[in-house]
């Protein structure tokens, strides 16, 4: 009988995992990227999620984007920016683009709930600012 007992808490403890774990997946908000016109076929959205420790997951999709090689002037990089209500622009590092279906992923984890994604087109990867021209903006709200 002691045999049978644990292995239906083991069981419901199982069950119970996956419920949390489906309710916390369901949780995810997206925020639509506006593009720019130097690249109007883009696409894309920022996937939000708070992980088990309160921070934040953040992950960016694009599709149909540009080489910022190919950009009219031509640029080196797309970097991506976060930047929270009255503050200034801080770097999360560069949105690479595939160079076969030209589509783009980052992901980072961040502490802020209610910011601005930026990703502009960069000269260099890790500028102290942003210089270039804005490519994609979204807001998340939290």
């Amino acid at each position: 009988m002691k045999q049978r007992t644990t292995f239906s808490l083991r069981k419901a403890t199982a069950v119970a995992a996956l419920c949390l774990g489906l309710t916390v997946i369901g949780y995810a908000k997206n925020f639509p990227f506006t593009a720019s016109s130097l690249v109007p076929a883009a696409r894309g959205e920022v996937e939000f999620n708070e992980d088990k420790n309160g921070n934040n997951k953040v992950k960016i999709k694009a599709e149909h984007m540009a080489l910022p090689s190919n950009l009219t002037p031509p640029r080196s990089a797309y970097v991506v920016w976060f930047q929270e209500r009255d503050g200034n622009p801080a770097i999360q590092g560069v949105l690479k683009v595939n160079n076969k279906d030209l589509k783009a992923e980052f992901e980072t984890t961040t502490p802020i709930k209610n910011f601005t994604v930026l990703v502009t087109a960069e000269n260099e990867t890790s500028p102290a600012s942003p210089t270039g021209p804005e490519i994609l903006r979204a807001t998340v709200q939290q």
